[in-house]
């Protein structure tokens, strides 16, 4: 199961394998605090994107465009995660953003959900 959730939130026991998915780690947060067992920063939006968009919900549909076009090509990121899924079983990707509805996690979980069971051809 793939769930999203604010670092900053409390984490808990269902949270499973906590995988922090922002290209920047979160203000005032210690690395104990967030308790976070992966870093996968590479799969965070471009640095010109997340700056293009800056958390304003009026360009949400083309960051969203943007974002699943770089998705498109970090399919072994992708697979890293659908990976640590069937080990894990649970695995929450932690995202820094106070918009809940408006951040990368949304779109990176829609693709996960999306691509459910597929595996990118170059990983077999």
């Amino acid at each position: 199961m793939l769930k999203i959730k604010r670092v900053y939130d409390d984490p808990g026991p269902s949270d499973g394998f906590r995988v922090l998915i922002d290209r920047l780690w979160p203000r005032g947060l210690s690395k104990d605090n967030a308790k976070v067992a992966l870093w996968l920063k590479e799969i965070a939006p471009s640095m010109e994107l997340r700056k293009s968009f800056g958390h304003d919900p009026a360009k949400w549909e083309e960051f969203e465009a943007k974002y699943e076009r770089e998705l498109d090509r970090k399919q072994e990121l992708v697979s890293q995660i659908k990976d640590l899924e069937q080990k894990y079983k649970v695995v929450t990707l932690v995202y820094g953003s106070k918009d809940q509805q408006h951040n990368d996690a949304v779109v990176l979980l829609a693709r996960l959900r999306k691509t459910k069971g597929k595996r990118c051809a170059s990983r077999g």
